[in-house]
């Protein structure tokens, strides 16, 4: 059974930074394509960054330059590193393995 469990979720001011964390379990790690999607209040969700077997992406064309995605093959995690965050990137984060779901978590950036 696939499960995705996000972390690193806060409140935080605009320009600051925050990490979040999506552990994965059940699934080839090496050999499966994660997503980070994020969904705004009234919004619909959307595709932030991905990462595939090695290779990681940003998709999101406002986020570029701010955000990295990297893993962690040990601990079986992928990260998306978020720098100056800017209100505009409040919402629910969460991963997917293009089936399952984490729970999310919540980002909050205040101005």
């Amino acid at each position: 059974q696939v499960q995705l469990a996000e972390s690193g979720g806060g409140s935080v001011q605009a320009g600051d930074s925050l990490t979040v964390s999506c552990v994965v379990s059940g699934l080839s790690f090496s050999s499966s394509a994660i997503g980070w999607y994020r969904q705004a209040p009234g919004k619909e969700r959307e595709l932030v960054a991905s990462m595939s077997g090695f290779r990681g992406t940003i998709d999101l064309e406002s986020v570029k330059g701010r955000f990295t995605i990297s893993r962690d093959a040990h601990k079986k995690t992928i990260y998306l590193q978020m720098n100056s965050l800017k209100p505009e990137d409040t919402g629910v984060y969460y991963c997917n393995d293009g089936d399952s779901w984490g729970q999310g978590t919540q980002v909050t950036v205040s101005s």
